[in-house]
């Protein structure tokens, strides 16, 4: 079983709490079996059960004291720990005017009781939202470590912070490009998908502009430096994100909000109890021992216990789908959910490529054995799938040349194979059928006779366009931003049934569009970004919820995200939102039950006519129910599995 990630804070809070809820079992048991309060067997006989408890209580409640003492010289007096300190501490008194008066000393064990679920519900919240959060530096993997620079015949190797508008540095194959500039010398492929979200390797020519964050593939390139760091692109990526990340609104707890209201009125209403009617009647005891009741039930356990517990049980239960939710409140804000935009490669697809169609297909065999001899040498993407849709031994014999910026020459001394682009077929004079597919379209010819063509496209995963639909069924709006090019857009946005989409975008370009929709919106909706890419993260930071895929997805867009899909499969989306509702729905039921059924009781206790008994349940009782009403959340869900992939088919053709 894996060990839970824990802080050294959450570490000590957990061992604690272990220790405290041990002591409480043992010192509870035995004063129920023996009565603590008659050991000594003295008139004060009260003291022993309550050092035991005081004991605990301090173990398990110096920080709620602590905060709740503070909060009080900052001028924040009603909050959640006066409240439970209040609360707590009226029961104690009403123990010990028991005990004095010899009633009994009913309430120590309810003191450390309430402190106990509340640090139990408190430790359970902070565990959830904070164990996946790291300190945004250790994102941001796009970051340039070094730069070669070019220097008097030498290279060196320095901070890409050093680097000078007009300097020469030299990128191999594998390294990320430092700094923003123009291609000098060399001719490479580059992977661009980590910054523009294009989903295609892009070729790259001398005289060419390339961007901070790009991927050097194959040759080596030398570049002029054309802006300094502070000016470069990922440096931009990363005070996008910065910016993002201080412009999201932290949801306030509502425990917090509900004793700015509810702990001053039933402390004063108390107070009032207690001192008004004994001035009246003289008959303090009576009044006093009715206000420190009226404070015991007026203890908010059952919204301190089954609220976080709600929150947390629908965290749970996305967890067992592969969901990873990083906190409560992003469980109250998906079931708001009325706008997702989605990023294109890597979540609406898989980020892959492969042959999608051959044409002529009655040919297919010989294009893709031709195609195959001429990309044998190359490591380039669109090759590989070239040679892997053809799937058999090629002849050895064929020297292979590549032209520079159109595509690959192969002959064996008695003929001659074509394989590239456009540019290569009218280089060459020969007549070609021009392929209008959405993808990169590779032609093929053998002794200037045109054979045909290849098309290679991202795959579409199976289960996007059903999830699309649920969305829709839901109510939703759905829009696509992408990197990708109009054609290759409006292409996946017609066979998924998307509502709306941007293509050509960069990292800034869909912080901009996620903007203007935020703007757009109803005040009350809230928008989920879906994304994978480390270009997403600042928008994934932006949008009200980010939702990542967690298992192809860069560690940056993990991070920045709010829910993660672990699985990596669409359909989470519409599960998670399932459990945002139940939960919701839940928190709601709890809500106003504990609210009616402690109003009524509080009354009952005012008039007198709830003894020690009723204000009991009114606390635990209450609280019992809640919480068993809470673990409803973890009902069963439809599962989300991974579907078979079907022969042709979830291609962007």
């Amino acid at each position: 079983m894996k060990k839970p990630n824990l802080n050294k804070e959450q570490f000590i809070n957990l061992i604690r709490i272990v220790i405290s809820l041990i002591l409480f079992i043992a010192v509870f048991t035995v004063d129920k079996v023996v009565n603590l309060e008659t050991v000594l067997n003295v008139n004060y006989g009260w003291i022993l059960p309550f050092l035991l408890y005081l004991i605990i209580y301090i173990l398990i409640g110096y920080d709620v004291l602590y905060r709740a003492l503070r909060n009080i010289f900052h001028g924040q007096i009603f909050d959640e720990n006066f409240l439970m300190c209040i609360a707590t501490l009226g029961a104690f008194g009403l123990a010990i005017y028991g005990g004095v008066s010899g009633k009994g000393t009913e309430g120590f064990d309810e003191a450390c009781a309430v402190l106990l679920f509340y640090q139990i519900g408190e430790f359970f919240q902070d565990y959830a939202t904070d164990k996946s959060r790291k300190s945004i530096s250790s994102l941001m993997n796009i970051r340039p470590d070094y730069a070669n620079l070019m220097k008097d015949g030498k290279i060196e190797k320095v901070e890409p912070t050093e680097v000078k508008e007009g300097d020469i540095v030299l990128v191999y194959p594998g390294e990320k490009i430092p700094l923003d500039g123009v291609i000098v010398k060399g001719n490479s492929v580059l992977d661009t998908k980590n910054l523009t979200g294009e989903s295609l390797p892009k070729d790259v020519f001398e005289g060419e502009e390339v961007i901070s964050g790009y991927i050097n593939l194959t040759s080596q390139l030398e570049v002029e430096v054309k802006k300094e760091f502070y000016n470069s692109t990922v440096n931009k990526i990363l005070n996008l994100v910065e910016n993002a990340s201080a412009k999201k609104a932290k949801a306030e707890n509502f425990i917090t909000k509900f004793a700015k209201f509810y702990t001053p009125v039933v402390v004063f209403v108390a107070l009032a109890l207690a001192i008004v009617p004994s001035l009246i009647t003289k008959q303090w005891s009576v009044w006093i021992y009715r206000a420190l009741s009226f404070l015991v039930v007026s203890c908010p356990c059952a919204l301190v216990i089954s609220i976080p517990l709600s929150f947390f049980a629908g965290i749970g239960a996305a967890s067992g789908y592969g969901i990873l939710v990083k906190g409560s409140n992003y469980l109250e804000k998906l079931n708001k959910a009325k706008i997702f935009v989605f990023d294109k490669t890597g979540t609406l697809t898989k980020g892959n490529f492969k042959v999608s169609q051959v044409c002529p297909e009655n040919r297919r065999e010989e294009i893709l054995k031709f195609a195959s001899i001429a990309e044998k040498n190359s490591n380039h993407p669109i090759a590989k799938s070239i040679i892997g849709s053809y799937g058999k031994k090629t002849d050895n014999n064929y020297s292979v040349t590549e032209i520079s910026g159109l595509g690959i020459c192969a002959t064996d001394g008695k003929s001659v194979i074509y394989c590239g682009n456009e540019k290569l077929m009218k280089e060459k004079n020969i007549n070609y059928t021009e392929h209008k597919g959405a993808g990169t379209v590779v032609y093929v010819a053998k002794d200037n006779d045109f054979i045909g063509s290849v098309l290679i496209s991202d795959e579409l995963k199976s289960e996007t366009k059903d999830v699309i639909s649920e969305i829709k069924n839901m109510g939703c709006k759905s829009i696509m931003l992408t990197g990708d090019n109009e054609n290759v857009a409006k292409k996946v946005a017609l066979q998924i049934g998307i509502d709306e989409y941007k293509s050509s975008l960069l990292p800034d370009n869909k912080v901009e569009e996620l903007e203007k929709i935020i703007a757009n919106k109803d005040k009350e909706d809230v928008v989920c970004f879906v994304g994978d890419g480390i270009n997403d993260a600042p928008v994934l930071m932006r949008s009200d919820i980010g939702i990542a895929m967690g298992g192809v997805g860069s560690d940056a867009a993990i991070e920045a995200a709010d829910i993660v899909l672990m699985n990596d499969n669409l359909k989470g989306i519409s599960v998670a939102k399932k459990i945002a509702r139940k939960t919701m729905k839940i928190v709601f039921e709890n809500i106003w039950f504990s609210i009616t059924v402690k109003v009524a009781i509080l009354i009952l206790s005012a008039i007198g006519l709830a003894n020690m008994w009723v204000a009991v349940f009114g606390d635990v009782g209450v609280a019992f129910i809640a919480i068993l009403n809470a673990m409803r959340v973890n009902s069963k869900f439809k599962k989300i599995k991974k579907e078979k992939e079907k022969p042709k088919e979830g291609i962007i053709n």
